[in-house]
């Protein structure tokens, strides 16, 4: 792994921590564009990279007491049937890699300039009346995107916990590692054999990951998140125009 791509993997697992979601949709990018995979083996490496460290996340959120068990495991299997369902719409439509990065590169507009706004607004979403049934509807959706673009969908599923299902924001960060962690276990089952994977290069890159979202778990109460959420919304405008440019001209 080249030293670029080593600290690469080790902010990702920052980001995603201190931000709560959103971090892991440069995995794939850097994985292909950075350390030059295969756009297929880049999206299925991605998944273990980012459940595992979603996983790590979650379970310092669990011993903390903050992961509502109740209201997020009905999610994540929500989040799970999407991912199924975008693992097969993958298939029938017979997506080729670079086309789903170009829909990755659209996600990663998308996420961004929802983050700046919200930046720019300075204000978090105020929890609301539970919506079960709009939640489970945001999970398969999730999920779906999970299954075709290989993205978490943190940047999506920690709004809808506030504002859907009525968590406050430390909840709502560590519940959606959890729907995280399962919704790409099952993409990643699913999507194994569809490309090769380089372990000596996942495995390291994993350990780094995972490495900066202990070390960000550790420091997210010191931190500002509010100019991090500002720069890495800016990164994903940046990032998404530069991988779609090719496909546009």
């Amino acid at each position: 792994m080249t030293p670029l791509g080593a600290l690469l993997a080790l902010g990702i697992g920052l980001v995603l921590g201190l931000v709560g979601g959103g971090g892991s949709i440069l995995t794939q990018p850097v994985l292909h564009k950075v350390l030059g995979l295969s756009a297929e083996s880049a999206i299925v490496l991605g998944y273990p990279i980012v459940g595992v460290t979603a996983l790590v996340g979650a379970l310092r959120h669990l011993r903390a007491g903050s992961i509502t068990l109740a209201g997020t495991v009905p999610m994540g299997v929500a989040a799970m049937a999407g991912a199924w369902a975008g693992t097969r719409l993958v298939a029938v439509l017979g997506l080729a890699g670079e086309t789903r990065f170009l829909l990755l590169a659209g996600t990663m507009v998308v996420a961004g300039a929802a983050m700046l706004r919200d930046v720019i607004r300075d204000q978090a979403p105020a929890p609301k009346d539970r919506h079960p049934a709009a939640l489970l509807l945001t999970g398969v959706g999730v999920g779906a995107l999970t299954g075709i673009v290989g993205v978490g969908g943190g940047f999506l599923m920690v709004p809808a916990l506030v504002l859907l299902g009525g968590l406050p924001m430390r909840l709502a960060v560590g519940s959606s590692l959890v729907v995280i962690s399962m919704s790409t276990a099952l993409a990643f089952a699913l999507q194994r054999g569809d490309a090769p994977i380089d372990w000596t290069l996942g495995l390291p890159f994993l350990v780094l990951a995972v490495t900066g979202m202990l070390v960000s778990s550790a420091m997210v109460h010191r931190i500002p998140t509010r100019p991090l959420k500002g720069v890495f919304a800016l990164t994903l405008l940046i990032v998404g125009t530069l991988l779609a440019l090719p496909a546009l001209r």
